[in-house]
């Protein structure tokens, strides 16, 4: 005969579910299931199977949140396209970089490098 869960373990079970529903938002979880985000956060930290749980949950979402992005892209959305090659593409130069250079007396320079302005 299976072992039944106690109050605690049913607990972490529904927040896990919570969590999937939400897509890893822990406040919305723990409204939802009646639980303080304290509780959670102290289960987070003392449990290495619920923690990896909750893991699982943030690469889903992440997954979901980069399905999303792709596509935006797909669809022509210029801002999705120029975000991934900010975030993604930094190997083959899509970077915005600052320079800074210190001048006598405190005084500092700024040169931007790359900007969409720039007569270079």
């Amino acid at each position: 005969m299976a072992k039944s869960m106690n109050k605690t373990e049913q607990h972490k079970k529904a927040i896990i579910e919570a969590l999937e529903k939400s897509l890893g938002v822990v406040t919305t979880a723990c409204k939802n299931v009646g639980i303080g985000r304290t509780q959670f956060y102290n289960w987070l930290k003392d449990d290495k199977a619920f923690a990896k749980e909750v893991d699982e949950i943030k690469n889903i979402a992440l997954d979901f949140a980069e399905s999303q992005l792709h596509r935006q892209i797909g669809e022509g959305s210029t801002a999705a396209t120029i975000f991934y090659l900010k975030t993604k593409g930094k190997q083959r130069g899509y970077v915005e970089r600052q320079e800074i250079h210190q001048m006598a007396d405190n005084l500092f320079e700024v040169e931007i490098l790359g900007g969409e302005d720039s007569d270079e």
